[in-house]
């Protein structure tokens, strides 16, 4: 593990871009309760709404203000007098002035051109600061734009008095080499605090938010469950552990809350968390395969590259059509059973036709239904286990 005393700040905005996954919509408890299990874990920003939604939006967000929860808080604007204003009252420290940054959404989305932008970004960041607000240009649709204008931009928004620009992958298009090459030209630009939004429409959501801390962006944004658009953003608990396990980067974020985070954002959200997802799946810790179930029960680490024990869980064995004689043994002694190599062997062949059978791993009852059928089979008695 390559170790770094870097400081990198977490603003997770599951409270907004995660409620823009099609079909989610949160209740005032629901985003209240996320909001405070994320600052009670240590999430230090919150991007927690879009108050020109309405009165309804602003309610909620002026609730979680009132919870004094420790962390800064974030309203996502449009870069117009309208959103801007509307963030007024709602209680947040730092308000992020979405723009388009890409030539393709300049002229086809905002039909305008890049003087433009320039010049709202200097009097939206003004008017933000003249109404107590600390800045952040969102340069939306950054990865598709000319990097000679996003310096422009960042040089705008710096003169204003911006203290942040995010660097918005919209639409999930990049990969690692180039978000660390990109960021890196960047950082050597200016000495704004850089935040990267990233997609994950390509799968490589997490893997470029990290490619962005090691090219020097001081601020990430995440999702729990890697909630968003289309695809989703970088999922805050594959952020908080990829920086902990392989660069020794400490977020402040409690890794042993990630678990619980995701169960909240599950239930809240309807979306169901796939079990083989990463970090947080309910069997990412579970082994089946006769080699790896040998090498553990040997030494954990044999085959553990994260230790279960960050995030309160703990290894879990199971018997199936990949394992081996070892495994069968160690799972049947649990039972109070006593099984010779033998006895294992011809209990393995009962459990591999089961688990074809059912499609899962048998259960403890199920288990002593198949060393019972797996005994008295000379004698023609047969017990239909998973029946």
């Amino acid at each position: 593990m390559k170790h770094t005393k870097r400081q990198v700040v977490i603003n997770d905005t599951t409270l907004r871009d995660g409620e823009q996954t099609a079909g989610v919509a949160f209740n005032a408890e629901e985003k209240i309760r996320i909001a405070k299990a994320l600052a009670a874990a240590g999430v230090p920003e919150l991007e927690m709404g879009i108050p020109a939604m309405g009165e309804a939006e602003r309610e909620v967000m002026r609730a979680i203000a009132a919870e004094n929860l420790g962390a800064r808080l974030m309203a996502w604007c449009r870069m117009c007098d309208n959103d801007l204003y509307s963030a007024a009252g709602t209680g947040v420290d730092l308000v992020d002035l979405s723009v388009a940054a890409s030539d393709q959404q300049i002229a086809h989305k905002l039909g305008r051109d890049r003087r433009w932008v320039l010049e709202q970004i200097d009097r939206q960041v003004r008017k933000a600061l003249d109404l107590g607000f600390d800045v952040c240009i969102g340069c939306e649709d950054a990865s598709r734009a000319d990097l000679d204008f996003l310096r422009e931009m960042i040089a705008v928004a710096e003169k204003a008095g911006a203290r942040r620009i995010r660097f918005a992958d919209t639409l999930g298009i990049l990969e690692p080499f180039t978000v660390l090459s990109q960021m890196q030209s960047l950082r050597a630009h200016t000495d704004l605090e850089i935040e990267m939004h990233a997609h994950d429409d390509l799968g490589l959501a997490t893997a470029n938010t990290l490619a962005a801390v090691m090219g020097g962006a001081t601020h990430i944004n995440t999702t729990v469950n890697g909630l968003g658009e289309r695809a989703g953003n970088a999922a805050l608990e594959e952020a908080v552990v990829g920086l902990h396990q392989l660069y020794g980067i400490d977020t402040g974020v409690e890794i042993a809350q990630l678990s619980s985070l995701s169960t909240l954002v599950e239930i809240a959200s309807g979306r169901a968390v796939h079990c083989q997802k990463s970090v947080v799946g309910s069997n990412v810790f579970t082994h089946e395969s006769g080699i790896h179930t040998d090498g553990l029960l040997k030494d954990f680490r044999n085959y553990q590259g994260l230790d279960p024990v960050l995030l309160g869980r703990s290894h879990e064995l199971v018997l199936g059509k990949h394992s081996g004689t070892s495994a069968v043994i160690h799972a049947y002694s649990l039972l109070g059973i006593s099984l010779d190599r033998d006895n294992a062997s011809g209990v393995l062949e009962q459990i591999r036709d089961f688990v074809t059978r059912t499609k899962k791993a048998p259960t403890p009852l199920e288990l002593q239904q198949l060393h019972l059928n797996t005994l008295n089979a000379e004698g023609g008695l047969h017990y239909e286990a998973g029946n």
